[in-house]
C-alpha cells in the first residue's frame, strides 16, 4: 500500500509540474522559430496515407525483434544497433511502412548508444506522444504513417535545433544516397 501511495504522489507531482510548463501554442512558436524548423511547411503539406494492419499482419512482415520494438515499444540494447556508428550517406526509412524519416546529413554521434539525429527529413512523417513508462516523463517518437515506435526525443541535441531524436536501429532501414536526395 505504501509503495502504491508513494508512486501515485510522485506521478501526480510530475504531472503537475509538466502541465504547468509552456502551453502548446508557446511550444509550437518556439519550434517554428528555431533555425531549420519546417513547422510552417508542415501545415501545408499533405499528410501521408495511414498504414493500418493487425498484430498478426505485422508479425508476418517483421522479425520478432522489429515487432517488439516498433509494435510493443521495446528498446534495443544500447550500442547494439546496426546504425549506431554508421557513417554512410543516405536516407533512413521506417522499417514498417517505408516512410522517409531521417537523413544521414542530420545524424550525429551522441554517445548514447543509439543512432541520433538533430532533425527529421519532414516533421509530418513523425508524431510524438508523452511516455511515462519508466516513471519518467519522456517524449516518444512515432512514425505518423504506421504508428511504429521509433525511439524518444530529447532537448539535449546540437544546434541548430537543440534536439536529439534517439532512435532504435531496428526500427529503421537505410537507403544509400543513390536516390538523388
Amino acid at each position: 500500500m505504501t509503495d502504491y501511495f508513494f508512486k501515485t504522489i510522485v506521478l501526480s507531482v510530475c504531472f503537475f509540474f509538466f502541465s504547468c510548463g509552456t502551453k502548446a501554442g508557446d511550444q509550437e512558436k518556439q519550434i517554428r522559430d528555431r533555425p531549420g524548423s519546417n513547422l510552417n511547411r508542415q501545415k501545408s503539406e499533405k499528410m501521408p496515407d495511414k498504414v493500418l494492419k493487425t498484430s498478426e499482419q505485422w508479425r508476418q512482415l517483421l522479425t520478432p525483434e522489429q515487432y517488439d520494438v516498433t509494435r510493443k515499444k521495446a528498446t534495443e540494447p544500447a550500442f547494439s544497433g546496426e546504425y549506431n556508428n554508421f557513417k554512410e550517406n543516405g536516407l533512413f526509412r521506417c522499417v514498417c511502412c517505408d516512410s522517409d524519416l531521417f537523413s544521414s546529413e542530420n545524424k550525429f554521434d551522441s554517445g548514447s548508444g543509439w543512432p541520433s539525429f538533430w532533425a527529421p527529413v519532414s516533421e509530418k512523417n513523425l508524431k510524438t506522444a508523452e511516455d511515462i513508462s519508466l516513471g519518467l516523463i519522456r517524449t516518444e517518437v512515432l512514425c505518423s504513417r504506421c504508428n511504429a515506435h521509433l525511439g524518444h526525443l530529447f532537448d539535449d541535441g546540437p544546434p541548430p535545433t537543440g534536439q536529439r531524436y534517439c532512435i532504435n536501429s531496428i526500427a529503421l532501414k537505410f537507403i544509400r544516397n543513390s536516390q538523388g536526395f
